[in-house]
């Protein structure tokens, strides 16, 4: 019967256990070597060395799959005795010869981000500091890639208790590094772990801790079962695994390299596209201020052609009268159809003000009779036309009075905020006219008005 992959570790362990089934180790092996393996990589520093770990780890699995307590997370267990095997195999590589043979070769693995680099050499450390349900939950979450909800489930927590547990643990975790001179954020950190803390095993080595570990159990297996006999591993047996292992290692140095080199140029293609994005945008944000300047100056423009337009015609005009008051005055007679004598001043009631806009002469009345007994200071704006000479006269003014203040200084302050204003003298005349004139009537002839926005009415006393 093949190992089904719904089944938990336990039940993989507990299947081993009865049946001595070698493919629920298999299993087993397939699902946790990258986490054994990468974990002891970052300790001892040699790919050889982390397959040996390997090896040991998942051999002392087999061996004490029966005195398992059924609560245990098998990933926490792995990763602990990972940590005691890379310890053994450190202390017992010490010589220097060994240090710098391992450091050659590891010199081709270590083309990584630059915060990994830092983070790499103490994260076991930093793990081994958490507590044990702490080191589990991480261990799930950001070295296997676990949902919460899977994390939760099998740390007997809800999926909102583990994620407080996690970011709890992470928050350890950065202030460990911190402490030693690692400064990364918290989002920082959990990338960092999630994307470089497990490596892909070499090709091979699957099979060849499997062979080995089902190997390595075998004389306590049968001798359990038979109770008599002793079987040994045959000279042939010993050379088969040996080879097979060789190859293994040999395959795996290869491979690690080539990941480690690959993993190089994506960090370069990486940062080759942020730079190519970055003065993307900066050439998109140019022509962006660029078109923003030409529609400046096509407005510009625009207005300057339309006043131009309205002057050449007043000037026209004033010259057309010119000629006929010179006409009037050399002959001395009167025009022959003299203009026609304005009607009378037409008068609008108060109750007939309302916000009738600028298309005719008495909708400008109506509407700035509305706009001062309603204090609509842009409707009153745009009712009146202010000169630049009497902006200039009533900014002198300002000043005058000012200067002739008891307390010049705060009185000057304070007029140079009101003239500041959007409509600094339209705001005056509407209030001095809200004092004045309030229920007040106009009177004016609206035939006589200029463009809506140059009015030239009066008020009824």
């Amino acid at each position: 019967m093949l190992a089904d992959m719904s089944d938990t570790d336990l039940e993989l362990l507990a299947r081993y256990t009865r049946r001595h089934a070698e493919d629920a180790v298999a299993e087993i092996v397939r699902r946790h070597l990258g986490l054994v393996y990468s974990a002891a990589l970052r300790q001892v520093r040699s790919p050889q060395l982390a397959e040996e770990v390997a090896q040991s780890v998942f051999t002392d699995l087999a061996r004490n799959a029966a005195r398992l307590k059924p609560d245990t997370i098998l990933t926490a267990w792995l990763y602990q005795v990972t940590r005691r095997a890379a310890i053994d195999v450190v202390r017992r590589e010490a010589s220097r010869q060994l240090r710098e043979q391992i450091a050659t070769e590891m010199n081709a693995m270590n083309a990584t981000a630059a915060d990994w680099t830092h983070i790499e050499p103490l994260l076991d450390e930093a793990m081994h500091a958490l507590d044990e349900t702490d080191r589990a939950a991480v261990l799930l979450r950001y070295f296997e890639n676990k949902s919460l909800r899977e994390v939760g489930a099998t740390l007997g927590t809800s999926e909102n208790a583990a994620q407080k547990r996690l970011a709890r643990a992470v928050e350890r975790l950065r202030e460990f590094f911190a402490k030693r001179g690692v400064t990364v954020g918290t989002s920082g950190l959990v990338v960092v772990i999630s994307t470089n803390a497990v490596l892909v095993a070499p090709a091979g080595l699957s099979a060849a801790i499997t062979t080995a570990a089902i190997a390595g159990t075998a004389i306590t297996t049968t001798a359990l079962a038979a109770a008599t006999k002793t079987i040994a591993m045959t000279t042939l047996q010993k050379t088969l695994i040996t080879t097979a292992l060789a190859a293994a290692i040999g395959t795996g140095l290869y491979q690690a390299r080539q990941t480690a080199h690959a993993r190089a140029d994506r960090q370069m293609l990486r940062q080759q596209h942020a730079e190519q994005s970055q003065q993307s945008q900066r050439a998109q944000e140019d022509a962006a201020a660029h078109l923003a300047a030409q529609a400046d100056e096509i407005e510009r423009l625009k207005n300057g052609s339309t006043e131009l337009i309205r002057l050449r015609a007043e000037v026209t005009r004033l010259r057309t009268a010119e000629q006929e008051l010179t006409r009037l005055r050399t002959t001395g007679t009167r025009p022959a159809n003299p203009p026609a004598a304005p009607p009378p001043a037409e008068e609008l009631t108060r109750d007939s003000w309302f916000d009738a806009g600028f298309t005719t002469p008495q909708a400008a009345l109506r509407t700035r009779g509305w706009a001062v007994l309603n204090g609509n200071l842009d409707r009153f704006a745009d009712s009146v036309f202010i000169t630049d000479a009497t902006r200039k006269a009533f900014e002198e003014q300002m000043k005058r009075m000012a200067a002739a203040s008891q307390d010049a200084e705060r009185t000057k302050v304070f007029l140079e905020q009101a003239m500041q204003k959007k409509y600094a003298i339209e705001e005056g005349l509407l209030t001095r006219l809200r004092g004045e004139n309030i229920g007040k009537e106009y009177t004016g002839s609206p035939n006589n008005l200029p463009p809506p926005t140059r009015s030239s009415w009066k008020w009824k006393r």
